[in-house]
Order: C-alpha cells, then structure tokens, then sequence
C-alpha cells in the first residue's frame, strides 16, 4: 500500500462544526478532480482528512498542497478492496471513487461495475461499522437519454442496459440500490447527489469530456471536435458550485430519502459552447463534426427544485467566469508542462 502521510502541523480551530467537534473523514476517489477540491475544502475547514485512490484517473499532483497541513493522509486503495483496517473510526465517508468520462468507463467495463458495486458495498460495510454518515456521488447518467426534460429526481430515466456506457449508467443505479437498502437495515445515515455536468481546474485533460477537450484544443490552436450537429445540450456546473451543494446535502439533518440533483440549470448546446471558448481563448481554431457515439444524451438540463427547498442550494458562478478559471488552469498547465506529465504518470500519450 502506497501511502503520504504528512508531518504533524497543529491548525488552529478553524472550521469546526456546529458542536465544536473536529471530523475524521475518508474521501475514496480524494485525488480526482471532484475530490480533491473536496479534500481541499475539508482541510481547509479544520477536518482531518483521508484520501483513499487507486490513481486510475487521479493524481498525486492535485492533492500535494495539502501534505503539509498536518490534516491529510493519501493512501493509495482500491476500494474493490475492503477499506484499510489501520485506519482510525470515520465520521463520515464521502465515496467519490469510480472513473466518472466515457473514455475511462469505457476502457475496462467490468471493473468499473465492480466500482460500483463491490466498492460502494465496501464504502458502507465501513459506515456500518463506523456508523459513519456516508455521501455517494451518483450522476445524472441514470437519466440516460432523458424522455423527460428537466429531469426530476423522481424520474426513473432511459437507459440502454446493453450499451457501451451501461457500465457506468447501470452500476451507478445499482449503488443507488445499495444505499438504499443498506440505509433501511442498518439505520445509517446515507446521502446522494445524482451530479450533472461539471467543470473547472483540476479537470483530466485526457478525459473526453467536453470542456477539457474544447479548452484545450483551443488553447493549442487545434480544431475543436464536436460530436454530433452540436445542438445537444449540456447542462455545466462549476466546480465549487457543486462542493458547496455536496456539503450542504452532508451537512443537513432533515431526513432526506433518495437522491438529490446538483448541477446547474443552465442548458446551452455544444455547439455554442465550442463558440464561447473560441471567443474567450483568442483561438484561430475550427470547428470540426464527427459521428455522435452510441447512447449519448440529446439533451441534458437537471430540475434542482428539491435542492432548492431542501439544502437552501443554487449555484452561483456563471458559465463566463467558470470558464475563465477553468482557461488559466489548462493555460498554466501547457506551459508548465504538467499537461504532459499528468497523462505520462497515468500511462497515457500527450497529443
């Protein structure tokens, strides 16, 4: 087992909870994109904090800043794996861990259904011996390609359980299950988010996934690759719009049943999109149109009515001013040359 711990620094009171009582918390996936920025939140907040990732699709480079916090501990772990034994009692855990792009889902369709099912299993085996509250990050991929537009929580979705994004789709909603069941036997304290599109620094430039890909080809003055005609629609939340509504939802004590959307409502095509961050960049480059693949969605906005009235949330930060950070980040990654060793340490080849 891989593991960073950090020398020991005394932080000073800061973001405690309500009843004064600093959290252990375990974070699987903590060195992704969606979890690092969470680690960096909880840190910063006072809690002491254990980053479980198997570096799949995470890096070391995300969390580095906070080794010498004296609150954070990165193991290295695969949660297919029960959760390491030498760990002290958590409070809470956040499971976040499972390739969440096509381009990584797709790659290896069995483990990724061991992820979410094995691994999710494993998250609450721990909970219950805990009797830790536990977050499960689920995604708006449920919905499939949606009959129904906004999608609602209570909607039950549109997938194809043979197709090539099933792996990912169906283990999700099989998690969901486990949640559920394991709430309703053992009594703990379970929350989930179905998550919508999200943005921001961190991101995989290798990942597929729209924004990353339209950033950076823009910024290297590369044609932008749109799938489809462009008028699919996407639906794009900033990073820390969706932390401050992932904590929330952690946070609140009413009793909530099921999962909860957090995204932004905001629809806008591809096609658009692509516009935008040609504008914002300065770039030369052209828009180019490939074959749409199998199964993606035509359209994709989430109806976040439930978060409004349960957690009080709504995000903020529009689309321009995401984007403009989301542009310094992958400016600064090019570069630095991180753009390069970041896909070199997880075995993949820079364009």
């Amino acid at each position: 087992m891989f593991e960073l711990r950090a020398p020991s620094l005394i932080l000073g009171g800061i973001g405690r909870t309500a009843q004064g009582r600093t959290r252990t918390i375990c974070v699987t996936g903590g060195a992704g994109f969606l979890g690092s920025h969470l680690c960096t939140f909880l840190v910063e907040s006072g809690h002491r904090v254990f980053a479980l990732d198997n570096f799949h699709t995470g890096r070391r480079a995300n969390v580095e800043h906070l080794l010498c916090s004296g609150q954070f501990s990165l193991v290295q772990h695969d949660i297919v794996a029960p959760l390491p034994d030498d760990l002290p009692a958590f409070d809470e855990i956040y499971n976040l861990a499972c390739p969440a792009s096509p381009v990584h889902y797709q790659s290896d369709p069995l483990a990724t259904l061991d992820i979410c099912s094995r691994g999710t299993r494993n998250c609450l085996e721990r909970a219950v011996r805990d009797r830790a509250r536990i977050f499960h990050a689920s995604t708006s991929e449920i919905y499939g390609d949606p009959d129904i537009h906004p999608q609602p929580e209570s909607y039950w979705g549109n997938v194809n359980t043979l197709g090539p994004r099933a792996c990912y789709d169906e283990g999700k909603r099989f998690s969901e299950t486990l949640m559920y069941e394991y709430a309703r036997r053992h009594g703990i304290a379970t929350r989930m988010a179905r998550i919508f599109n999200t943005y921001g620094p961190r991101m995989q430039p290798d990942d597929g996934r729209v924004v990353s890909n339209f950033v950076i080809q823009a910024l290297k003055g590369e044609d932008i690759t749109v799938y489809g005609d462009g008028s699919q629609t996407r639906s794009f939340c900033y990073v820390d719009d969706l932390i401050e509504g992932i904590i929330g939802l952690m946070a609140s004590d009413e009793p909530i049943e099921g999962a909860v959307n957090i995204g932004n409502p905001v629809e806008i095509s591809v096609r658009t999109l692509a516009e935008i961050i040609i504008e914002m960049t300065g770039s030369a480059s052209r828009i180019v149109y490939r074959d749409l693949p199998q199964d993606d969605p035509r359209r994709r906005r989430p109806d976040i009515g439930r978060a409004g009235t349960v957690l009080g949330w709504a995000p903020k930060i529009a689309l321009c001013a995401g984007l403009e950070c989301t542009i310094d980040y992958f400016a600064e990654q090019i570069e630095s040359g991180g753009l390069e060793r970041g896909m070199a340490e997880r075995g993949f080849a820079a364009a």
